[in-house]
């Protein structure tokens, strides 16, 4: 399968509100507002029990809104650009925010990662429209999956990538990937809990790369429903593993049943390498951490 290419001008598969069209939890900004930001936010995510917030206070938007709310001295709200579930890596995660007061950019970086812990930091902060909404306004989002194939388990990227002991065949996987790229229904990997309006979504590209014992896979699509790149890694490598054929991924997603597909695969390697927007927004899509990954 040739690199992906991501076409960051393509049109989500939902129409997407104006600026201005929607207010939501971070609330509109008021009469007196420095103005909304949007602010990129990495994390290891094995610690934590997924992006959204829970009484019990042990998730990132937990963590993050903390640290806002110390260094701003008032609570402050966020609207994350896509939930990540527990043990699941954010690279480039875009947030929302309606700064209750007045800081210049670089002091919501510096000033928020001294009260956050070593595994969430803010990388960047940008001025936004005042309608700018981290979710509804992304064109698409990009996910990757780290895998090691060895006959051990890894030790050093132990909660980092996933593994597989089994020899994996890339050009196998490449051919049932290719059957998911495009706008389907993808029931057959959503998650039975998954809130999701509709599990139409468009698949932009798939990339499988492999180094060494490392396999990397890269998912580029309109929107993803609830364990979907997980589930799809599922039923990836039964077919990598000769447990499946690749015309069976086409026979699971035309099923449009969760029964249909492999079990979900393990979250450790799963990377949410971030959202992108309309280019006028001048919003980052790199940051340091994307040279890190293999």
């Amino acid at each position: 399968m040739p690199e992906a290419t991501r076409p960051g001008t393509r049109a989500a598969d939902a129409a997407q509100p104006g600026i201005g069209d929607h207010r939501d939890r971070a609330g509109g900004p008021a009469s007196d507002s420095p103005g909304r930001l949007a602010l990129g936010i990495g994390y290891r995510g094995g610690a934590y029990q997924g992006w959204q917030s829970q009484p019990g206070g042990a998730t990132v938007q937990d963590r993050l809104e903390d640290a806002l709310a110390r260094f701003a001295t008032v609570p402050v709200r966020t609207v994350c650009a896509g939930r990540t579930d527990a043990g699941v890596h954010a690279i480039n995660q875009v947030v929302h925010l309606d700064p209750p007061v007045a800081r210049e950019p670089f002091s919501w970086v510096r000033g928020s990662n001294r009260f956050l812990p070593p595994d969430i930091a803010v990388q960047w902060c940008r001025p936004v429209p005042p309608g700018f909404h981290a979710r509804n306004h992304a064109r698409g989002r990009r996910y990757r999956y780290l895998l090691i194939e060895s006959p051990a388990r890894p030790a050093l990227a132990s909660g980092l990538v996933g593994w597989v002991f089994r020899p994996l065949d890339g050009d196998a996987m490449r051919a049932a990937a290719a059957r998911l790229i495009g706008s389907h229904d993808f029931s057959s990997f959503r998650a039975a809990e998954c809130q999701a309006a509709s599990p139409v979504k468009t698949m932009r590209a798939i990339d499988i790369r492999r180094r060494g014992a490392c396999w990397r896979f890269d998912f580029d699509a309109s929107a993803f429903l609830h364990h979907m790149v997980r589930n799809i890694m599922g039923c990836l490598l039964a077919v990598g593993s000769g447990r499946q054929r690749p015309e069976w991924i086409a026979e699971v997603l035309a099923a449009r049943c969760r029964d249909a597909a492999a079990p979900t695969f393990g979250p450790e390697g799963l990377y949410f390498v971030g959202p992108y927007y309309d280019a006028d927004l001048a919003l980052p899509e790199h940051v340091p951490a994307m040279d890190w990954l293999p």
